[in-house]
């Protein structure tokens, strides 16, 4: 795969037009049309055996889980099921346009957050499989999701489609604005609340006021109260099994300093001198996500001066290999949290400013805030308009973090003025929507024949 990708660095040096012009010609090898395809190789593999492979590395108790999650709707797993779906898209045709891409760019990876500034966007927010490659592979992972979310909320196959194309469409008229831009105003552009209530229908602002709203509650200090209670006198994270736990208190005191030392060697000097004002107080494991079950999670409490009107909370989540990385070649990056640390901060308007890694007992951290203003809405609940502009803004979204990282005016180039792209996107969607319903059908039957083990309604 990673013979396949054109590197583009050659072509900076180039004018806009003229890359556009190569884009253009990238044509010739990749028809537009061609992405329309979707066909399982000969020798593709039972989805099932990838799902298995992925699970060697988890938490062993947690798998059920995380089968029990992939089984509520072909939705859930499609979330689930990022490798498989890698696997997938290295078979179908490739522009050679690389850039910093997602690598799971479903519809429930997007969300609003806030920015260092305080200020509410609205952009990509999860990066575990990010990696340089087909940006192309993002757009069909986002337009497939699209068909497999619109299938569940009961939309016809007409509506799914157009949804499909909304989406798409937008990513092109986006491409193509950021295309025309100065590099300085492209790395400052942004998807901010202010600009989503210029551009949303005036039904439709009741509701995304509402979501502002709630992303704005969704901070350390009205976390504090549901997450942590005194114990002995003293400060703790809840148990809640079998979602949150402690580890035995011996190794209590060994994984907090283990896990808070690594992790500051990896913040940049501003951010260490804010950390000494915290104290690590508490560390407690949690399941979190779809894909993510199973995989070692844990969050961190930190009071400010030890006071307790001033709390912290960080994720430290595993991180692993992408699973875009057998088809993409190996990350040059010394560890997966530095791969996926770099790949937020690049595709990301505005970042974290508590992103860093660690390590602990030989596995790979990355670190984050827990709750910063963060909100996601469940696609899954949405009326067709609502769900319509949503496709719509996660194509907006895409296109900038894409265009951000690599070259806007190639892209834009081999996406042209039709809507060729659109209509195969569309294609290509129904079709691998159809294959996922297979798949899900597969651990369906194996869960319903005991050969699988799923933990439900957690």
């Amino acid at each position: 795969m990673s013979n396949v990708l054109r590197s583009s660095s050659t072509l900076y040096a180039r004018t806009s037009a003229e890359r556009y012009a190569a884009g253009k010609a990238l044509r010739a090898h990749c028809p537009r049309s061609s992405h329309a395809r979707w066909e399982p190789t000969p020798n593709r593999p039972d989805p099932l055996s990838i799902l298995e492979a992925s699970n060697r590395t988890r938490v062993k108790q947690l798998v059920p889980i995380r089968y029990g999650r992939m089984l509520v709707s072909p939705y859930n797993f499609l979330r689930g099921s990022a490798a498989m779906m890698a696997h997938d898209l290295a078979s179908t045709p490739i522009t050679g346009i690389s850039t910093q891409i997602c690598g799971d760019a479903h519809l429930g990876n997007f969300g609003i957050y806030a920015t260092p500034e305080r200020n509410l966007v609205f952009d990509v927010n999860d990066f575990d499989e990010t990696v340089s490659g087909p940006w192309e592979w993002d757009v069909k992972r986002l337009a497939t999701s699209i068909v497999v979310a619109g299938r569940q909320n009961g939309f016809s196959a007409r509506d799914c489609r157009q949804a499909v194309m909304s989406c798409v469409s937008s990513y092109h008229e986006r491409m193509y604005e950021f295309s025309t831009m100065r590099r300085i105003d492209l790395w400052y552009a942004r998807v901010d609340v202010e600009l989503l209530r210029t551009v949303a229908d005036r039904d439709l602002l009741p509701r995304l006021d509402r979501a502002i709203s709630r992303a704005q509650q969704r901070t350390n200090i009205r976390a504090f109260p549901k997450l942590t209670h005194v114990v002995n006198g003293q400060v703790r994270i809840k148990d809640d099994p079998p979602l949150i736990g402690h580890h035995p208190n011996e190794r209590l005191s060994t994984h907090l300093s283990a896990f808070v030392a690594g992790y500051l060697e990896s913040t940049r000097e501003e951010q260490k001198t804010l950390l000494q004002w915290y104290q690590p107080i508490d560390l407690a494991w949690k399941v979190v996500g779809v894909a993510s079950v199973g995989t070692r999670c844990y969050i961190v409490l930190l009071l400010g001066e030890g006071e307790e009107n001033d709390p912290l909370f960080l994720q430290i989540k595993e991180a692993r290999p992408s699973a875009l990385e057998p088809y993409t070649g190996p990350s040059p990056y010394s560890n997966p949290a530095q791969r996926i640390v770099h790949g937020q901060r690049l595709m990301q308007a505005a970042s974290d400013i508590f992103l860093g890694w660690t390590q602990f007992e030989d596995v790979n951290y990355y670190v984050r805030q827990l709750r910063d203003m963060g909100w996601s809405s469940d696609v899954t609940t949405m009326s067709l308009a609502r769900f319509t502009v949503y496709a719509q803004l996660c194509g907006w979204a895409l296109a900038r973090a894409h265009a951000r990282a690599g070259d806007p005016a190639l892209i834009s180039g081999y996406l042209g003025k039709s809507d060729s792209f659109a209509q195969a996107l569309a294609e290509f969607a129904c079709a691998y929507a159809d294959q996922n319903e297979r798949d899900y059908a597969s651990l369906v039957a194996a869960v319903e024949a005991k050969h699988i083990t799923a933990i439900t309604d957690i």
